[in-house]
């Protein structure tokens, strides 16, 4: 994909997929399940091993089958994001290049974390891995995992690198949006990546989201965005409002951990998590049921189980 393509491409309601696992190992086949849901309820691009695909915690060779798979059940479809951020450039530049060598359509890269660079240090970081791939780049900014924070200033200088075409933004500051020169946010690609505010970044001219309750809502998010792009913003903020308190309810814990359980009853996958994740608090559980139920219309929380776990797939 070129960066020109990128830019019409990489747009919409784009998933930042979980990984499932089952004993602690990798399950391919519930991930294929997940993503053939995922195309067939018209979602816009993948982004496997990213936060929500709790990439910190896989090795070098799972990354590489997990992206491989999207890949293949994408078939060109939609594309595909491959997270391949570290916080060590000749690393993130090794990632980027097998990842791209996989097929993967683009990489969301995310700002160098623990380590702390200045604002300087961050730009070499992006700067050096674009000048060794080819593939798009989506920068990723998300000061409250990494510890540090774009400026403006370096992501209209990060803009001008031809092969990085655009941000995701996991600051929930709506208001930096409407700080870019609008001439940048023409060319520029700038997603949200924070769920709770997505309905506004994306009126005030964000492109889309990179998004974790569309794991388990993708067609409902994928309406919203839609009717963002065309100025229906009257359905848009009712698409919004709809999702909004199972949106809540995935963020009462560390990201993954509610999301997998949620799709432990939309979809029947492993909620297991990886440590140092641990398993999902039953007060936590019991806010995702009482919101997926209410999402889907079902009056009776008691027989939630029964309601959710059920062969049928989730539609929403």
């Amino acid at each position: 994909m070129t960066p020109e393509q990128a830019r019409l491409r990489l747009t919409g309601a784009m998933t930042a997929l979980v990984t499932p696992f089952t004993d602690g190992e990798v399950d391919l086949k519930q991930l294929t399940t997940l993503l053939r849901w995922q195309i067939e309820q018209g979602i816009n691009g993948l982004v496997p091993c990213g936060t929500t695909g709790e990439a910190p915690t896989l090795s070098w060779e799972e990354r590489l089958d997990i992206i491989a798979l999207c890949v293949k059940i994408a078939g060109g479809r939609v594309p595909i994001i491959a997270g391949t951020g570290t916080n060590s450039t000749e690393t993130t530049i090794a990632f980027s290049t097998t990842a791209e060598a996989f097929g993967a359509d683009a990489a969301l890269i995310v700002t160098p974390y623990y380590n702390r660079p200045s604002q300087e240090g961050i730009f070499r970081h992006f700067e050096a891995v674009a000048r060794k791939i080819s593939l798009p780049i989506i920068v990723y900014n998300v000061p409250a995992r990494t510890g540090v924070d774009l400026s403006l200033e370096t992501i209209e200088r990060l803009a001008q690198i031809p092969t990085i075409v655009g941000i995701k933004d996991a600051t929930g500051d709506v208001s930096r949006l409407s700080s870019l020169p609008a001439v940048l946010r023409r060319r520029f690609i700038c997603l949200s990546g924070h769920d709770a505010t997505s309905f506004g970044f994306n009126t005030m001219g964000g492109r889309g989201t990179i998004s974790v309750v569309s794991n388990v809502a993708p067609r409902l998010c994928v309406e919203m965005h839609d009717a963002c792009q065309q100025g229906d913003h009257h359905t848009a903020r009712a698409i919004h409002h709809r999702l909004r308190p199972l949106i809540a309810a995935l963020e009462l814990e560390s990201n993954p951990v509610p999301v997998k359980y949620a799709l432990s009853l939309a979809l029947g996958l492993s909620p297991d998590v990886r440590l140092p994740m641990t398993a999902v608090r039953p007060e936590t559980e019991t806010a995702i049921r009482e919101a997926m139920l209410a999402l889907s219309g079902s009056p009776d929380v008691a027989q939630s189980n029964a309601v959710l776990a059920t062969s049928a797939p989730w539609r929403l």
